[in-house]
């Protein structure tokens, strides 16, 4: 966890210069609390975001995200996961034809016993795939 709390550190100093703002603590804690309904934070709680030492809870990356103008998850996992979403569901899309999708929405029509079972014979067959591949 320790990488994802510098990386949020970064990503907050970013922020805060690119919206004109010195990414200092005092700043920081003057700035968010005029902004934020909630419990204030003290200086010292502030400096621990700006160093890399916690991430702050969800309410919090909120306040941050609409003063700072950016999204609250690319604040908190950085634009790399948005696109990594957003590259998988374009192999969905791209991947998955008609029959496909006939066949999810199918599924999705089951009782939960039966797409249990569904989904074991299709684990099944892609064992037995992968074991005729090795051969």
């Amino acid at each position: 966890m320790g990488n994802e709390k510098i990386n949020f550190a970064e990503r907050l100093v970013s922020a805060l210069k690119a919206n004109g703002y010195k990414p200092e603590a005092a700043v920081l804690e003057r700035e968010f609390n005029l902004r934020h309904f909630g419990k204030p934070m003290t200086l010292h709680g502030v400096r621990k975001w700006l160093i890399g030492e916690s991430i702050p809870p969800y309410p919090k990356i909120i306040t941050l995200a609409k003063w700072l103008k950016v999204a609250p998850e690319e604040l908190t996992f950085g634009l790399k996961i948005k696109q990594q979403i957003q590259e998988k569901q374009a192999s969905w899309d791209e991947g998955i034809g008609y029959q496909e999708r006939e066949i999810f929405e199918a599924f999705l029509a089951l009782s939960t016993p039966h797409r249990k079972t569904v989904r074991e014979v299709i684990q099944a067959l892609t064992k037995a795939q992968s074991f005729d591949a090795k051969r």
